[in-house]
């Protein structure tokens, strides 16, 4: 095995990825759902740091770290590791890697594909061995479908199993606020739940936004396929939209993923207003955030 040497730290924020419209078009024979999203990443996510270490390290801390439960062979960070080393020839390195985990676990937002894909990233700038774009996709998806449309946190299309990833439009300047009621929603449910799953596509996408009221109208003509059903799961959601709804501020609300957890669009100037207010109305909930683009 090749040895690597040992380069200074590595630092980045591993983004959310919100599903602003989300599509469930039909079903493979071997039980997959087939989807259409548009996605999208925040500045709003967990933090993951790379540096030196006398042997391989996970560290866990955060407000969300004690959620990670089960065997730390599971964590989809020291998957990456083995994947990584594994397709590079490399030995496991040396580093310590340490997860902030700031996003709520299984919460729709892919925070662990998220942190999967960041780790990814981080290894290549770290060993300085860099895969060609199809060989990292192809060491993404092994982790899971949404791992790889996390590798480049910029606005994509997914279709199929979320494998098949095209370039999204451009965005406009806009604010998010991301709320979870701190209430799992458990994805097979949803699916075993749903009665209709060949669902029309995604609208044609423009190739730019020019302003949030060209990006809320377009999302008006668009569904997340899941909600109805996570919300019957889980009434809380209903709860979250409802708060969102009612405030003028916010122009868009909707659930992102399998849920819990849902976004309201809204002018840049108003995300820290409209945090700070339904906080006050909701202080068990988790409410974060920040610019969309």
């Amino acid at each position: 095995m090749v040895q690597i040497s040992a380069p200074s730290a590595r630092v980045e924020l591993a983004r959310a990825k919100v599903n602003l419209a989300l599509h469930v078009t039909g079903q493979r024979s071997d039980g997959y759902h087939l989807l259409e999203s548009l996605v999208a990443f925040p500045q709003i996510g967990d933090r993951i740091a790379v540096e030196a270490a006398s042997a391989f390290e996970l560290v866990l801390e955060g407000p969300f770290a004690r959620n990670l439960d089960g065997p730390s062979s599971d964590n989809l960070i020291r998957k990456a590791v083995e994947a990584f080393s594994e397709a590079a020839g490399l030995s496991v390195p040396d580093i310590r890697i340490t997860l902030s985990k700031r996003l709520p676990v299984a919460s729709g937002i892919g925070g662990g594909s998220s942190d999967a894909a960041t780790t990814l990233r981080l290894l290549e700038d770290y060993t300085g061995h860099y895969f060609s774009e199809n060989e990292l996709h192809r060491i993404a998806l092994s982790l899971g479908a949404d791992v790889p449309v996390c590798l480049y946190p910029e606005t994509q299309i997914m279709r199929g199993i979320g494998d098949e990833l095209s370039a999204g439009p451009l965005l406009p300047r806009c604010g998010i606020v991301l709320i979870n009621p701190r209430v799992v929603v458990s994805t097979p449910e949803i699916f075993r739940a749903m009665t209709k799953r060949d669902n029309p596509g995604l609208p044609k996408t423009p190739e730019r936004f020019a302003d949030l009221e060209g990006l809320t109208g377009y999302l008006q003509s668009c569904r997340n396929d899941m909600q109805p059903v996570a919300a019957e799961l889980q009434p809380d959601i209903v709860d979250v939209i409802s708060a969102l709804d009612g405030d003028d501020r916010v122009q868009f609300a909707r659930m992102s993923g399998s849920g819990a957890t849902c976004f309201g669009l809204c002018e840049p100037k108003d995300t820290m207003d409209i945090e700070r207010d339904i906080r006050a109305r909701h202080p068990d909930w988790w409410i974060a955030s920040g610019p969309l683009t």
